[in-house]
């Protein structure tokens, strides 16, 4: 027999991955690098915003770095083509704040003055140029963002320079920046192919890395190690291709070497469905990532999405904000945006707790999650609704969730909206089978929810659920009996079978 967590024990549980605050803004990021100009937009809840606009120019402010130490004229011409657009579509965005930044090819170029003048001339936007240091931090931040347990190293590589920085317990610890971009290293490539990774091993030891820092996952930000990640998902056919946490045993190092120096760019680009203009830069990547592999050790290859722009948002995060679960506060917002009516899904989320009293912590944060995405697809057709949401389950663009979790969450929410109490066979394999069976227990118990109440809360208020005695009991105050229909009980059925358990309603207290 399990019994109901108290009230103050439940409070705990619920505090410990946040409350939605109330603070969505709309904030613009242009991040001026080494390769690309890149303008993002980012709105929602502040420790989990949406990217709502996201537009890159190819400037290649860096690309004659290495022969002349300049930004040559076409491309800054380029460079402020692209600006120029961009404050014309921010001014037209109800943004809240702004920050316009540039790194390695502004920092390190003889004219890099230059072109901050004309940016301010001649697009109205005032530069603030990022030191090495300052760089790596909004990379790790990054990191943190979407990786909040993150402990291990970050590379973010760019196309002018490459930061190294300590993750650990929420924070940041060692970093340092490399003049080692992709755009840089094919120079030093064709110098000396032999010599290269010697190079690079001397620019780590002379900096002090390793040290300590052995053994660690590498967290790998920037698009030309995305591109290729992309690149190892299509050779090993990756059941789930979502970029964000996708994991590579470090030996994929070798092998995406040697693929991307065999390979044309068009091929490479054919395999594993690149963005415009990153192909060239995979084979130079490539050879990066070998001597870093080696001279780190490391554990395993993690890739993550976040990086310096969603840094930047970090770091103007009060100290409350930064502890929020960014899961949690994605699904909330996304939950109350779809909503039909008021939203209710912690209330849910309570309301089924005495059917789930030995729930790992893990469990409990994904059935918060799935209870919060209880409603999201009833703009849907009916006979797609299953189907939506399980779209928005296993391919939403969440942080901090692995692939088993999002497989949990897809099978909840697909049989929260009526897709049944079978396992999805085609990615049920990706989790224990024992926690898809907990995930359609979670599925019927919010479409009993659902249909009880309609989509409001007032009713979840006047019953409540309870199990014991091999039964699921539901208790209906007096004044609101009807609410316990004949679909109510067919539901009420489902969800007990599907714990193996009879099913009474009691009416009365």
């Amino acid at each position: 027999m399990t019994t109901k967590k108290s009230p103050k024990k439940q409070r705990q549980y619920e505090s410990r991955w946040g409350r939605r605050l109330g603070d969505q803004r709309r904030t613009a990021i242009i991040d001026i690098g080494s390769n690309s100009i890149r303008l993002v937009l980012f709105e929602g809840a502040a420790r989990a915003p949406s990217v709502v606009f996201n537009e890159k120019v190819m400037a290649g402010l860096g690309v004659g770095l290495a022969t002349t130490g300049l930004i040559d004229q076409e491309s800054m011409d380029r460079g402020i083509a692209a600006l120029r657009r961009f404050r014309l579509l921010i001014d037209t965005m109800q943004v809240d704040t702004m920050r316009c930044v540039a790194t390695a090819a502004v920092r390190d170029a003889l004219n890099g003055r230059e072109f901050i003048r004309r940016v301010a001339k001649e697009a109205g936007l005032t530069v603030q140029l990022l030191s090495g240091e300052q760089e790596a931090a909004a990379a790790g931040y990054g990191v943190l963002a979407a990786i909040p347990n993150a402990d291990g190293i970050v590379a973010d590589l760019g196309g002018g320079s490459l930061e190294l920085v300590r993750v650990r317990n929420g924070e940041i610890g060692r970093r340092c920046s490399f003049p080692l971009g992709v755009l840089r290293v094919a120079a030093m490539r064709a110098k000396s192919e032999a010599r290269f990774p010697m190079i690079v091993g001397k620019m780590l030891l002379d900096a002090g890395w390793p040290g300590s820092a052995r053994n660690l996952p590498l967290y790998l930000v920037g698009g030309s190690w995305r591109s290729l990640a992309r690149v190892h998902m299509a050779m090993t056919k990756a059941p789930l291709p979502i970029l964000h946490g996708y994991e590579m045993d470090p030996r994929a190092a070798q092998t995406l070497r040697r693929t991307a120096s065999a390979m044309t760019s068009q091929e490479l680009k054919q395999l594993g469905a690149l963005p415009s203009g990153r192909a060239y830069t995979l084979a130079d990547a490539a050879a990066l990532l070998v001597p870093l592999v080696k001279i780190l050790q490391t554990s395993k290859l993690v890739i993550s999405s976040s990086g310096l722009r969603e840094g930047l948002v970090y770091q103007g995060l009060s100290a409350p904000q930064r502890r929020v679960d960014p899961l949690v506060a994605a699904a909330e917002t996304e939950g109350a945006r779809l909503a039909r009516f008021d939203p209710h899904g912690r209330l849910l989320y309570r309301w089924m707790d005495p059917l789930f009293a030995k729930e790992s912590d893990a469990d409990q944060r994904l059935r918060l999650v799935a209870c919060l995405l209880s409603d999201v697809a009833w703009t849907a057709n009916p006979d797609f609704r299953a189907n939506l949401a399980f779209e928005i389950g296993l391919h939403g663009n969440w942080t901090a969730i692995d692939l088993p979790e999002r497989v949990i969450l897809a099978q909840a929410l697909w049989t929260g909206f009526g897709g049944g109490s079978k396992p999805l066979e085609h990615i049920a394999r990706l989790a224990p089978p024992e926690r898809i069976d907990r995930a359609i227990q979670w599925g019927h118990a919010i479409r009993l929810g659902q249909r009880l109440s309609g989509g409001t809360a007032p009713p979840l208020r006047a019953t409540r659920l309870n199990r014991k005695s091999g039964y699921v009991h539901l208790f209906v105050e007096p004044d609101k009996l009807d609410l316990a229909g004949e679909l109510v009980e067919r539901r009420l059925v489902a969800l007990a079978h599907s714990l193996g358990c009879g099913a009474i309603i009691h009416y009365g207290p």
